[in-house]
């Protein structure tokens, strides 16, 4: 049997009043996924252990059957192999968005939706000013960079700007963990958390005066102005996929995140990458589509994600949201099943989201998700439909972490 997961990051929501009482995945027009619930199989899955922050970095290393309490490292170290640095022993990789304030407040954690090659001349930009033996800044995708500080503390309380849309920012700065461990050969985490804000000030001081910045100031556009570090460690010790599960002999991993790229790189997949795939509402499904079925051919696990639901759940965007999850449905899911039901070979196609992103809340919520899974042979439950309310009633009941791979695995 090979598998494919389908994975519509943020994609679960929460019942929205202008949609009649219903959640987008009710309202929304999907009929291959609701096809597959019903000739398939259902559940809700936890995707977010106890204790842990619901972030993308947690939900999609759990859905891929890791233990977090003994690999977790945040995601800075993730997007450090995704980007191809190699991270040293004494160093501390964190995640470095590029945001918009405007009057105090945190209004984007996107930069104004900034593109990697505005954000590659950003980067330099303070590399060149405020880079040095001990920091580096090094350019990732869109808003979503590296910052790299030699002998760092990962033991730091970081505020992840998503979840703080239109707070003030100030009180959002970086803190030492309370009793944080005195580490031989690294600063302390007061020492860190310092350094990190100081950053940060500077970096609205240099920002605010870069041409791309007076450019969009003079248009009436968002500027990216801030940087804004969070969710950093050190380089993870990771057992590959197939060290995990022996079933999977060889497999792929398909993203436009950085984040995601890297969970692959450390579960020894191969990562594919596609042209125009976006991480955004105009990411190119069908070429995501084409490549997940090409490396099926050759392989035997794919994992396949879309960012964009997810982005648009943080902009608060209802109408760019449900096109979202109607994309998905009709521009992969579907094609990839109606590639896959014809082969000789049998293939489990699973699809879910990772954590619900409520568009009325604008965050990661800690949830169960709502999962189908789908192959030919498979006994149906008795729900025909795809979303949060249909799938409480499916077969598989509520699985919980890596629950849901052990599950795959024994279908054979």
């Amino acid at each position: 049997m090979k598998h494919i997961i389908i994975l519509g990051d943020g994609m679960a929501d929460h019942a929205v009043e202008r949609l009649g009482g219903k959640t987008l995945l009710q309202y929304a027009n999907t009929p291959y996924m609701d096809l597959l619930a019903k000739e398939g199989k259902t559940g809700r899955l936890m995707t977010v252990p106890e204790g842990f922050p619901p972030g993308s970095e947690v939900a999609n290393t759990a859905i891929l059957g890791y233990d977090l309490n003994k690999i977790y490292e945040g995601r800075g170290p993730l997007e450090a192999a995704s980007i191809g640095y190699e991270m040293r022993p004494d160093d501390m990789a964190i995640r470095c968005n590029i945001i918009t304030l405007e009057n105090g407040r945190i209004i984007t954690h996107n930069g104004g939706n900034l593109q990697t090659v505005d954000a590659d001349l950003l980067i330099r930009y303070l590399n060149e000013h405020l880079g040095d033996e001990r920091v580096q800044f090094i350019t990732g995708i869109q808003y979503r960079h590296l910052l790299v500080i030699r002998g760092g503390s990962k033991h730091i309380v970081c505020s992840p700007p998503h979840d703080h849309p239109n707070e003030e920012w100030r009180p959002l700065l970086v803190k030492p963990e309370e009793n944080a461990p005195i580490e031989p050969g690294r600063m302390t985490a007061a020492e860190t958390a310092d350094l990190i804000n100081d950053l940060i000030v500077r970096s609205q001081e240099l920002l605010v005066k870069h041409p791309y910045n007076l450019e969009r100031k003079s248009r009436g556009e968002r500027q990216a102005n801030s940087i804004w570090p969070w969710s950093g460690g050190y380089r993870p010790e990771m057992q590959t996929l197939q060290e995990q599960f022996p079933q999977v002999k060889s497999g792929s991993v398909i993203s436009a995140v950085d984040l995601i790229r890297g969970i692959g790189h450390y579960a020894g997949l191969d990562i594919i990458e596609v042209e125009g795939a976006t991480g955004l509402f105009d990411t190119n499904y069908e070429g995501k589509a084409a490549a997940t079925i090409d490396a099926l051919r050759r392989q035997d696990f794919v994992f396949v994600h879309v960012e964009a639901s997810d982005e648009a759940g943080h902009d608060g965007d209802l109408d760019l949201k449900l096109r979202t999850i109607e994309n998905l449905d009709s521009r992969m899911v579907g094609p990839i099943y109606e590639e896959v039901k014809t082969w000789d070979e049998p293939v489990c196609i699973t699809v879910l989201p990772d954590h619900p992103t409520p568009v009325e809340m604008r965050i990661h919520v800690s949830e169960p998700v709502p999962f189908l899974i789908w192959h030919r042979g498979i006994k149906p439950d008795d729900v025909t439909a795809y979303d949060e309310v249909s799938c409480v009633s499916g077969g598989y009941g509520l699985l919980r972490l890596r629950e849901l791979m052990e599950t795959l695995m024994g279908i054979q």
